[in-house]
């Protein structure tokens, strides 16, 4: 399936529990029909340790968060609807 949206756009979450957040698209999964919009959908990893002299630590990153939740905005910095203009017969 084919994402309208692309990696590099300027998004708005439009549905959730992070609605009304703006943020870049970092990376988009077609198959999933997912996109990762950083700063949004944040969520803390603990890791471990790889040396016993290291100390364990933890990491905060952006989750996956639907593509029909998100909608690209404008220069203006409003919500679009299209992001092409439409064809006349």
């Amino acid at each position: 399936m084919k994402l309208q949206i692309k990696s590099g756009d300027e998004v708005i979450v439009i549905a959730g529990k992070n609605k009304g957040k703006k943020g870049k698209v970092v990376q988009t999964l077609p198959l999933l029909n997912r996109v990762v919009v950083e700063g949004v959908n944040m969520t803390k990893r603990h890791m471990r340790s790889r040396r016993t002299e290291d100390k364990g630590q933890v990491i905060e990153f952006a989750m996956p968060i639907h593509a029909s939740n998100v909608q690209p905005v404008g220069s203006n910095g409003k919500p679009m609807r299209h992001s092409k203009a439409r064809k006349t017969a």
